[in-house]
């Protein structure tokens, strides 16, 4: 397995770690609305509530949510140190980056290894101007599927990509 560089630029991750992020964000921000409300008795726990509920679910999902311009610039800058990269362009590379990151959210729930054949089938459509075969955009894909899935790991409480870690 690849390592893959990190920095902070940009949280991208998949749906699930969304609707978790948010989840988790409704709860803590409802918990401390209807703390804040309670102050105030019954009614004023129950708009507290439901204020912080609103306000818990905008920022989890704000955590959770992908920046598909951190994600092009964090690959543009680091795409040539990667250990399968043998003179191709960026521009060969960044199509494969960017199919690994859409299938990460679109596939949160399955590994990479799962949805690969799935992966390598669609390429072709997917690859707009990249030369590269699936053969050698699989790797770049694959880099940026675990850059996701490690970004989930550490918004999201627990296991959330069955890794282990």
């Amino acid at each position: 397995m690849n390592e893959v560089n990190k920095n902070d630029a940009g949280i991208a991750t998949g749906t699930g770690a969304l609707v978790g992020g948010a989840l988790g964000g409704v709860a803590g921000g409802a918990a401390a609305g209807a703390a804040m409300g309670g102050m105030t008795g019954p009614v004023g726990a129950v708009v507290g509530a439901v204020v912080g509920a609103v306000a818990g679910a905008v920022t989890g999902k704000s955590v959770a949510s992908a920046d598909p311009v951190a994600e092009e610039t964090y690959w543009r800058d680091n795409y040539a140190s990667r250990p399968y990269v043998n003179g191709a362009s960026y521009d060969d590379y960044g199509p494969a980056y960017q199919y690994g990151v859409n299938a990460r959210t679109k596939y949160p729930d399955r590994a990479f290894e799962d949805v690969e054949g799935d992966l390598g089938r669609d390429w072709s459509g997917a690859r707009g101007k990249s030369s590269l075969e699936w053969d050698r955009a699989r790797h770049a894909s694959r880099d940026a599927w675990q850059r996701v899935s490690d970004r989930v790991e550490r918004a999201v409480p627990g296991d959330s990509d069955g890794d282990g870690r």
